[in-house]
């Protein structure tokens, strides 16, 4: 048994996708289904690195931050409405999140160095966390996005030479996809809020920048990753079955999260 939990595919992928079905078919009908992905992330770093915060080094703040973030959206889901200006302050939040989480590589820069590249992902995590909170009330979209920000961020973290962040983004998009399966199978739709789309959304665009700063993921693959909450938005109408709608939002998706792969790739392959 540890000989298995200690393979990476169990650790990344496999662990946090059952945990998370697990989740999803206990919480679902009490609209907290959306934990299955901070759960399953949980289930990733305990079995990757084990959960400890000292000392407080960059990875360690974005998993700090992804166990907070489904705190903060159950709360947003019970107590408010998360509407366009909860939205846009939330992600504001999490933009200045980002500055701190990486502030131990952008003290140690010039002041237009660190300028450019800690403004630079501030506004790209919160683009994709106000753009996937936008999809809070439309479940499948939401698990799509979620499923493809993981991937799209963990793979992209992989071809970007940071194997850690790339697993834990990889269990964000098994866990996600756990969220979308149950949905597909039942033929039903579970309530995503943002008890799903604030710890994806975060979580995701925080292992992407994190692969940016701390790895070798090239700038302008971000901009595709950034992408994939407006890809699936595009038509999947709402008659035809729920696996039908997943297929089709999760495709749309998976271009975008493609496009991140293919320029980390023709980065990683250009000459130095």
């Amino acid at each position: 048994m540890n000989s298995l939990l200690s393979h990476p595919a169990v650790q990344g992928g496999i662990a946090p996708f059952v945990v998370g079905l697990a989740v999803v078919a206990i919480l679902g009908r009490a609209k907290l289904g959306g934990l299955a992905v901070p759960v399953g992330f949980c289930v990733a770093v305990a079995l990757l690195s084990g959960i400890a915060f000292s000392p407080l080094t960059a990875t360690r703040k974005i998993v700090l931050l992804a166990l907070v973030a489904p705190a903060i959206g159950v709360l947003v889901d019970l107590v408010f409405k998360c509407g366009r200006t909860l939205a846009v302050l939330i992600a504001l939040a999490c933009g200045a999140l980002t500055v701190w989480a990486f502030w131990s590589v952008l003290h140690q820069k010039t002041a237009a160095q660190a300028l450019l590249l800690g403004g630079g992902t501030a506004a790209f995590v919160a683009w994709v966390v106000w753009a996937t909170l936008a999809l809070a009330g439309q479940p499948v979209r939401a698990g799509a996005a979620a499923l493809m920000l993981g991937l799209g961020a963990g793979v992209s973290a992989v071809l970007a030479a940071s194997a850690l962040l790339g697993l834990y983004g990889i269990a964000v998009g098994a866990s996600a996809g756990a969220f979308l399966l149950w949905q597909m199978v039942t033929g039903h739709k579970i309530a995503a809020g943002a008890t799903l789309t604030l710890p994806a959304s975060l979580t995701a665009a925080l292992l992407a920048a994190g692969a940016l700063v701390l790895a070798e993921l090239p700038w302008y693959a971000l901009i595709a990753i950034a992408a994939i909450p407006l890809a699936t938005r595009l038509p999947a109408p709402d008659r035809l079955p729920v696996w039908v709608q997943a297929f089709i939002v999760s495709a749309y998706g998976f271009v975008a999260a493609l496009a991140a792969y293919a320029l980390t790739l023709r980065a990683s392959a250009a000459p130095g």
